[in-house]
């Protein structure tokens, strides 16, 4: 038994230890969003990134709603002497028992899913139990990435392109919000190529590759990659800077996998959410604050757009495209009186009326609840056991 009593430690956005009691009600609440069917066949889905964000929703979403088999690729970090495990590892361990208490066929490798031997490991598991895949959910955020070809390690940058930027940007001390001012530097062209490599289309395309050599494409097989382009508020240090070329590659990677035979590839445009991954890039805080400020409830969750996008998939709506051809699940958010009013807050803001005019107290919960803390029903002064196995299947 490793119990302890587990607090939130950390500077920033980043904390040191997460709660598994939380991370699991977390998950638990995750799967209360979505009205659970009883399917008449179970597509078989592959999911890359399924521990955190948008992919962990859209695993959830398909277990519950469509009864899917299959596997999830995350890379998470087990518990230590000193520290706790990682949301995701608990989250996936909570993922896996809901999957087990639904009758789904669902299995979780904790690896590296742009290593060479991951895919092997995993199309190995597709093929002995499923023989083949349907639906491949390409969901994944890493700040590098080792090309298992050459072993360079690329290492992504959040920087403009062109010119220099400035935003205001979130922050937090003791718990209190600071509205901050910072500055973007321009990013070198080997920044820019380093950024694409890790988080544009290539390893995306490596997997369908591996597929197709493979013979596990099944007939219909579709894939999505998960993206974003968010507002202009945002776009110096997003859409318009490094990320985006990234985003525009990723893009591009749909279009030339769509022309292969019996490939169906789009991007899904998902609207702003508080995820790790989002946390750390300066303005996205104080924008997803004051759009929950302008929206409230009306502001969509990862787990209402990852139903919307299952539903498209498997299709039981038709699908919501836009001229170049990606799924947009971020109309809500992109609508012009939704925007003309968080600018208005934007530009209002004030260290002085920041706690005001964003929901700032809403986001500093939410990034706490990312790592299992400020969940409703969890006792916190209780000793919580840490030592938590990886799901595993016989």
């Amino acid at each position: 038994m490793t119990d302890r009593v587990i607090k939130p430690v950390g500077r920033g956005f980043l904390f040191l230890d997460s709660h598994p009691v939380g991370c699991e009600q977390l998950v638990k609440g995750l799967t209360e969003q979505v009205e659970a069917r009883t399917p008449e066949q179970r597509p078989v889905a592959l999911v890359i990134g399924s521990s955190s964000g948008y992919g962990l929703a859209a695993t959830v979403a398909g277990l519950a709603r469509y009864g899917i088999d299959g596997i999830g690729v995350s890379f998470e970090k087990a518990a230590t002497v000193r520290r706790t495990a990682s949301a995701g590892w608990y989250r996936t361990a909570a993922t896996a028992a809901y999957a087990e208490s639904v009758g789904s066929n669902f299995h979780f490798l904790n690896a590296d899913a742009f290593a060479d031997t991951t895919k092997s490991e995993v199309l190995d598991l597709l093929q002995e139990k499923f023989g083949g895949v349907d639906y491949l959910i390409y969901s994944v955020a890493a700040p590098r990435r080792v090309d298992p070809r050459t072993d360079t390690t690329y290492q992504s940058a959040i920087k403009a392109i062109g010119q220099p930027a400035r935003t205001k940007s979130l922050a937090y001390d003791a718990g209190e919000p600071v509205l901050q001012e910072v500055g973007i530097e321009v990013a070198t062209d080997e920044e820019v190529a380093d950024t694409v490599q890790v988080m544009g289309g290539e390893d995306w395309s490596r997997w369908v590759d591996a597929l197709e050599e493979r013979k596990l494409l099944k007939d219909g097989f579709s894939t999505v990659a998960l993206t974003y382009i968010g507002s202009e508020l945002t776009g110096p240090i997003y859409r318009q800077g490094s990320i985006g070329a990234a985003k525009t590659h990723l893009e591009a990677t749909a279009r030339t996998l769509s022309e292969r035979d019996g490939v169906e590839a789009r991007t899904s445009v998902n609207g702003a959410a508080v995820t790790q991954a989002s946390s750390a890039i300066p303005g996205i805080g104080l924008y997803v604050s004051l759009l929950h400020k302008v929206l409230g409830d009306d502001l969509q969750t990862p787990m209402q757009q990852s139903i919307a996008l299952w539903d498209q998939l498997i299709g039981e709506k038709p699908l919501d495209l836009d001229e170049d051809g990606r799924i947009r699940l971020d109309r809500w958010e992109l609508a012009d009186d939704v925007q003309a009013a968080v600018r208005a807050q934007w530009d209002a803001a004030t260290q002085e009326n920041i706690a005001d005019v964003a929901d700032t107290v809403w986001f500093y919960e939410e990034v706490r609840r990312l790592y299992g803390f400020d969940v409703a029903g969890v006792d916190y002064e209780s000793p919580a056991e840490v030592d938590v196995e990886w799901p595993t299947k016989a």
